[in-house]
């Protein structure tokens, strides 16, 4: 038998306070939606990108799709330079999945998820947050 050796490196070993990496992640599920926001592709894309100058984000670049079937929906992903927005729709439940993740110390994920959801108006959601920071 051969012998492994395994070479562990820590991926961080000097961190300090300048270099750490400040991720906040806001994220949930939006309920009783009104059906007809539910598949506007147009409205749904700037209602996204009203959110990313409301955080305080760079956008790099936006996508939306419309899909159709009986649980069709809009996908809108904007690619920010602080990470991203997803928001995700499906129609036949009047459901809605929506992701704000950021990077850097001076944006706002918490008011883009706040001016979305408000926009959507669902009868009831839940919000999570995750810190992703690297401390």
């Amino acid at each position: 038998m051969s012998e492994q050796k395994i070479l562990i490196q820590n991926p961080s070993p000097s961190i300090n306070d300048e270099d750490r990496i400040v991720g906040k992640h806001v994220f949930g599920n939006l309920y009783d939606i009104d059906p007809q926001k539910l598949t506007n592709k147009e409205f749904l894309e700037k209602l996204v990108l009203d959110a990313v100058n409301i955080a305080h984000m760079k956008l790099v670049e936006i996508k939306s799709w419309s899909f159709g079937g009986k649980k069709g929906g809009v996908s809108v992903i904007a690619l920010v330079e602080e990470s991203h927005i997803a928001l995700h729709t499906w129609n036949e439940y009047n459901y809605a999945t929506l992701d704000v993740y950021t990077c850097g110390e001076d944006s706002d994920p918490q008011s883009a998820f706040n001016y979305i959801v408000n926009a959507l108006g669902p009868k009831r959601y839940q919000m999570f947050y995750a810190d992703r920071s690297s401390k």
